[in-house]
């Protein structure tokens, strides 16, 4: 089922280390013994989830909750928010004290480092010990490192993907029709005669993306289009302005020769358009890989892609927290909303049927262990990278026999960012961090998409960059990686 697509979303954020939040109170009203006790009363768990809200959600919860409150005698409350109301909302009630057990909450909404520094989330390490060990077994170890805070844990990591390996994506179509060679594509300069020859054809431009669109850069950037950045291969963990590195020049000469010769949308530094793809006139772009994305792509589309890797599989903080679950504060029962996700993480039954519905209504299972969806699926289309561990769902009948074995295989030969881990504080340069985004703003977008001449733009960014605090800032964040890099003992 390909509209339930495997996502990691690619955006990074301003991430912040944090005061320890304090665990919530416990008002147990059911036993936390698996089953519970029968004359106790279930816990009801109020779960906030990230989706556009489902016609038959009702009608799977009922099932869900006949389930768990056999298991673990709690049921659940499941409020689902759609993607762009989610983090709005989720601050409101997080401001306004409202009690809530579980939450989704990740990198780009609902931001998970935020509501650390709040106080938002439980402390998990003591839960995870006592309730969660069936999630710390299925989690590749990259997770629970990139998650922590201070050394403490207070999200549980999706077990989906770890990394995020950037690739050149082609539209098979044309690749065929002019029978393109892209055996050696490995950069962006080995593009260029397949660009030309494109553009002799078609008479438009080959290399699509938006403003928001940025080339493979082999940096952990401290903050989202900021300069400061830490190479993937550092070894002496020093921040450097990435502006000012030979391979970003190189890269950002290699764009602008391209617009210049047409190979880019003109308008690319001030464009959200996103259409190319329903359209299908694009030749490549840029995107964030995983096993079988082709696959996915291709369904998705309706028409063939494939893609060529452009750098490493990549464990960072950004791949790490785009996906994660955490337990408020303000929950009168952590204990037993712990108890639930490990068996929602651990569960085959309960993960499927949060992610699926219900057996003969929204799906069916076929002789081969996999499944089919029915047409009641359209009443109930999870987003199920957001729901919990992935390697427990039943595979649909159009997927590869070996999907969650390429995933585990994946995530085991993914690199790690020097930086898993390391979480940036601002709160000391708070003033100088706002002129700094209104410097990036300017500058960024036009390096970007090669719509400037670095040569020149790259010295007026650097001089704005300075005299907006880019030097005071890179100390602090010197100062902080330093003192984590101590603590880890690395």
């Amino acid at each position: 089922m390909w509209k339930k697509k495997l996502a990691t979303v690619v955006s990074l954020v301003t991430v912040f280390s944090v005061v320890l939040a304090g665990c919530g109170g416990s008002k147990d009203e059911g036993s936390s013994a698996s089953g519970g006790d029968k004359k106790d009363k279930p816990y009801q768990l109020v779960w906030y989830q990230i989706g556009d809200p489902q016609k038959d959600t009702n009608k799977v919860v009922e099932k869900i909750n006949e389930y768990t409150k056999e298991k673990i005698n709690a049921t659940v409350d499941l409020k689902m928010i759609g993607f762009g109301d989610y983090s709005k909302k989720m601050q409101v009630i997080t401001a306004s004290g409202e009690p809530y057990d579980i939450a989704f909450t990740s990198s780009w909404a609902n931001d998970y480092l935020q509501n650390v520094s709040k106080g938002a989330f439980v402390e998990l390490d003591d839960l995870l010990d006592s309730k969660g060990q069936g999630i710390v077994k299925a989690l590749d170890p990259k997770f629970i490192e990139g998650a922590k805070v201070n050394g403490k844990i207070y999200g549980i990591p999706t077990n989906k993907e770890v990394a995020t390996q950037r690739v050149f994506r082609f539209n098979k179509q044309f690749v065929d029709k002019y029978k393109l060679d892209i055996s050696n594509v490995s950069s962006l300069e080995s593009l260029e005669p397949i660009l030309k020859t494109f553009k002799e054809k078609e008479g438009y431009a080959p290399l699509w993306g938006d403003k928001n669109t940025s080339p493979y850069l082999a940096y952990d950037f401290i903050t989202e289009k900021l300069p400061m950045a830490i190479p993937f291969d550092s070894t002496d963990y020093k921040v450097v302005n990435f502006l000012d590195q030979p391979d970003t020049m190189k890269t950002f000469e290699t764009l602008h020769k391209y617009y210049k010769a047409g190979y880019l949308p003109a308008d690319i530094a001030t464009s959200t358009n996103s259409d190319y793809q329903k359209n299908g006139k694009w030749l490549v772009d840029m995107a964030d890989s995983q096993p079988y994305a082709d696959l996915t792509w291709s369904r998705s589309a309706g028409y063939d892609i494939e893609s060529k890797a452009a750098g490493d599989a990549i464990a960072t903080n950004t791949s790490v927290l785009g996906s994660m679950m955490a337990i408020s504060s303000t929950s009168e029962n952590p204990e037993k909303a712990m108890e639930f996700l490990n068996l929602l993480n651990t569960d085959p039954y309960l993960r499927n049927l949060v992610d699926m519905g219900i057996e003969g209504t929204h799906y069916k299972k076929n002789a081969d262990g996999t499944v089919t969806d029915l047409p009641a699926a359209k009443d109930y289309d999870m987003p199920s990278f957001a729901l919990g561990n992935e390697f427990i769902l039943n595979l649909y009948d159009n997927d590869p026999k070996d999907k969650w074995e390429q995933f585990k295989k994946f995530n085991t030969d993914a690199k790690s960012s020097p930086l898993l881990g390391f979480h940036f504080d601002p709160s000391k340069v708070q003033t100088e961090m706002a002129a700094l985004k209104n410097v990036s703003d300017e500058y960024m977008p036009a390096l970007m998409t090669g719509t400037v001449d670095p040569k020149d733009y790259i010295a007026k960014a650097n001089q704005k960059f300075k005299a907006a605090g880019l030097d005071t800032v890179m100390a602090e964040v010197q100062k902080q990686i330093d003192e984590w890099k101590a603590a880890q003992g690395k």
